[in-house]
């Protein structure tokens, strides 16, 4: 009888901590992002999430979730669900004519606002990643601030 509940005793603790360590691996974070400064309230706002260098700022290649909300004020806020811990850099653009891209001159200066995590300063070329990553190792909001050129 002893042997018996030894082996029950050891079953249940290796599925509890089987359980437990499944419940730590899903990815369950949230990711709010506040977008302010929106110059006229028309099109939409798009955003772009990275988690990692692939693609960033301007390429699909590396994106891991997207999304556009109306432009409805002067401020918008989007959510990401169901992100790991980790870290992860974010890209925006006002699309007032609603054509799904950020609009540039011939030059690729842009002719739409645009956004990027940790607001870092414009200057020739694209920020990098490291320069607009942040983590997230749980539910974490950032503000980004959109510019016009």
């Amino acid at each position: 009888m002893v042997k018996i509940l030894q082996v029950f005793s050891l079953a249940i603790a290796t599925a509890t901590s089987l359980i437990a360590s499944t419940a730590l691996a899903q990815p369950n974070h949230k990711l709010t992002v506040v977008v302010d400064r929106i110059a006229r309230p028309r099109g939409q706002v798009c955003f772009r999430l990275y988690d990692k260098d692939k693609g960033f700022p301007q390429s699909d290649a590396g994106v891991i979730q997207s999304g556009c909300t109306k432009a409805q004020g002067f401020s918008v806020v989007a959510e990401f669900h169901g992100l790991q811990s980790g870290t992860y850099a974010v890209t925006v653009f006002h699309d007032e004519n609603n054509d799904q891209k950020l609009n540039t001159n011939f030059l690729g200066i842009p002719r739409e606002g645009f956004a990027i995590s940790n607001n870092p300063p414009v200057k020739i070329g694209a920020p990098k990643f490291n320069n607009a990553s942040f983590s997230v190792e749980g539910d974490t909001t950032i503000r980004v601030n959109m510019r016009y050129l």
